[in-house]
Parts: structure tokens; sequence; C-alpha cells
């Protein structure tokens, strides 16, 4: 299990991480969700002791990461995908990291076709693409065969294919008890493949939940009907208490409603139904929704142009800070 203890960093002026205390528990996958600058990236750094916390502290099954004797057996991680040699051919480069941590050679076949790069293990990796990048990444994560699994943006360049791959691997290694910590801006991949959410913003805790629970708090949810008696379903939703807002494509939403409740008032008055369906947001509605304040830069609305005439982005910094994902 991974845990943050009031977990801080900062640069300088910028208090990059603010407080942090959350834990990533096993047998699920967590995702870790926050805008650009929300500090995503600074603390998965100092869960690997790669930054060190200004105040705070982070641990590995109750160990910080540098008293691990052997720490691919304990946590593997895709930080950065080409952070690999360009000389290295995939095998070398996972038999050194096998090497260092005490890992049988053997692991090192089995980590390559696991991935599927099976058939150029002998190939230098820089003439891999994004894609066999990435892969070779979560090859190295899991090449301890490690209880816990951090990784950051794994879908990057990775083709339909490859996507769904590594959303069931993880799945796959959440379901045998394995912690699994995952970080994306892919708002539609998360909701497939996360079961619980932590956000944080600005550097602090948002939110702490499992992600029906989330996406319940931070939307809101509207009963979604169709009907060619508009003015007796109006009728009866006012002698309710209710109101049906214009929807899409000539339907009608009532936002306090239940789908039960609606239907037994539609059948009471006579009302014909075409449609009765619930609507709940996505995650990234829910996700846009909690974070509106906590976003670092927003793109302008059009006023700026460069000096070609030509429209750009506008980018306003709030506070003067500046990025630190």
């Amino acid at each position: 299990m991974i845990e943050l203890h009031e977990l801080s960093k900062r640069y300088g002026d910028t208090l990059a991480v603010d407080g942090l205390s959350f834990q990533v528990p096993r047998g699920v996958v967590t995702g870790f969700l926050g805008p650009n600058g929300a500090g995503k990236s600074t603390t998965m750094r100092m869960i690997l002791d790669l930054d060190r916390p200004t105040s705070g502290r982070v641990t590995i099954d109750g160990k910080r990461y540098g008293q691990l004797s052997e720490p691919l057996k304990y946590i593997g991680a895709l930080l950065e995908a080409k952070a690999v040699h360009p000389g290295r051919t995939a095998y070398d480069h996972l038999l050194w990291l096998a090497q260092s941590n005490r890992i049988p050679a053997r692991r090192v076949n089995e980590v390559l076709d696991l991935v599927g790069l099976g058939s150029v293990a002998r190939k230098r990796s820089r003439g891999f693409s994004l894609g066999m990048g990435q892969r070779l990444g979560i090859a190295s994560a899991l090449l301890g065969d490690p209880e816990i699994v951090m990784f950051d943006e794994p879908v990057n360049g990775l083709d339909p294919e490859g996507i769904l791959w590594i959303r069931n691997l993880m799945k796959g290694l959440a379901s045998e008890g394995r912690t699994v910590f995952v970080s994306s801006h892919l708002m539609s991949e998360m909701a497939l493949t996360a079961d619980h959410l932590v956000v944080i913003g600005r550097g602090r805790l948002l939110a702490d939940l499992p992600m029906p629970e989330f996406i319940r708090q931070n939307s809101r949810s509207a009963v979604r009907i169709r009907t060619p008696h508009v003015e007796q379903l109006h009728t009866a939703l006012a002698g309710a208490g209710l109101r049906a807002e214009t929807g899409p494509e000539g339907s009608y939403e009532v936002v306090d409603g239940s789908l039960a409740g609606i239907g037994e008032l539609a059948a009471a008055h006579g009302v014909v139904l075409h449609e009765l369906s619930p609507q709940q947001a996505s995650l990234e509605e829910a996700f846009m929704q909690m974070t509106a304040d906590s976003v670092e830069y927003h793109a302008g609305d059009g006023e700026g142009r460069d000096a070609a005439g030509a429209w750009g982005a506008a980018w306003h910094p709030r506070n003067g800070r500046q990025a630190a994902n």
C-alpha cells in the first residue's frame, strides 16, 4: 500500500504539493487526476524518492522507497517511457534492471512477451516508436512482479489494441489484489479503468472517493422524457412540484425527480411516454465541475491574436505561479 502523510513540496516560491494525505488501497485501480499544474507528477516522483519532500512523508508498505533493498520487487513504475539509453536493446535494458534488483534473467523474456515486444527484444531502443517505448516502460514496471504498480499516462502512444490491452492488464493486476495507481488526462479511459479516484488541484486533495460516488457528488442527474403530450406533461409535473427543462432533440429533462416517480406520475395523468431514461454526467463533466477553480492555465476566449493575426491560445497563470505537473 502507498500512504502519503501531509506531503508537501516547495520549489522556491511555488508550493507544488500542499499537505497531501491519502492511501492507495490494494485490489482496485486508483485513478490519480488533476488539471495541469496540479502536482501529480511531483507527487509520483516523491513516492519514488526522485524528489525529496519539503515536509511530510510517503511510505510503501510502511517503508520509504530508499529503504527498499530491491525496490523493483515492491513497486514498479512508468513515469517517463523514454528514460532508456538509446543504444541499448530492449533485452539489455531490462537485463540491467533485473541484475540490479536480483531478478532472474528469465523474467526479462517473460515481460517482453507479455507486453508484445518479444520479436524486437534485440533491437536498440533508439528505433522504437512512441508506443513501443511505452510498452518497454510497462515491461520495466512489471519486471520484478511487484505488488504495487504506478503508471503515469500509460496509454500515451498506444493504438486502440494497445489501449485495450493496458486497460485489461491494470484491471487484471488489481483483481490479483495488487495496488494499481495510474495518472491520466484521458477521462474517457479513466472512466473505463479506474474503480477509485484521488483528485488534486493546486497541490491539495480535492477528492478521495469511489468512481460512482465522485460522479454523483460532482454532477447533476436527470430523467429524460419524450412525449407527444407536452402540455399534459408540464401540468402533471407542476402539480408534483417538478419542472421540465428543454433537452436535446425535442426531449425534456427533469432534474429533481426519480425515474420511477416520474413514470408513475405520467401513467396517472395519461401521458404517453416515448422515452423515460436516467441521465448521468460523464467522468469528464464531473471532473470539470470539481476542478473549475483549480485550473492553473486557461485557454483564451479569442481576444488575443498573434503578430500574424492568427488566433492562438492565450494563457493566463493564476497567482503568478508556474505549472508543476
